[in-house]
């Protein structure tokens, strides 16, 4: 068993389906503060990932409507990873959460991804751009 599949939280919202989210990042710190984060607006936590390539596997297995990737992480990063989730799951969303937050690093980062979130504004941005992008 890896690490990322020890903690999962799977939550609903009584009043309508929120979105299933993948968290991959490769620190177990990140992803149980977004874990929290997203608990606490009751939005489903359908599994993590610790790297690129595990990510790969569980957008296979668990068709989430949106995969939060960290762009540093072993094996396989985040930027490669996006491209995977595009060419096998092209309606699942990708949020690069990340700490590269140079305007001309997310400009790039957004021909990948549907958005660019610097993780030092998660707590103000993730969660009305998840809601968005379920919207969408």
């Amino acid at each position: 068993m890896r690490n990322s599949d020890a903690c999962c939280v799977t939550l609903s919202c009584p009043e309508r389906a929120m979105p299933s989210i993948l968290v991959v990042d490769d620190h177990p710190t990140a992803r149980r503060t977004i874990r929290s984060l997203l608990a606490g607006h009751h939005i489903s936590v359908c599994g993590e990932a610790v790297d690129g390539e595990e990510a790969i596997a569980k957008v296979r297995k668990l068709r989430p409507d949106i995969v939060l990737l960290d762009i540093n992480m072993p094996v396989m990063n985040g930027i490669q990873a996006a491209y995977e989730v595009r060419q096998i799951a092209p309606s699942t969303k990708v949020i690069f959460l990340t700490i590269h937050d140079a305007p001309e690093t997310a400009a790039v980062l957004r021909l990948l991804a549907d958005e660019f979130i610097p993780k030092s504004a998660a707590g103000t941005m993730l969660i009305p751009t998840v809601k968005r992008l379920f919207q969408t």
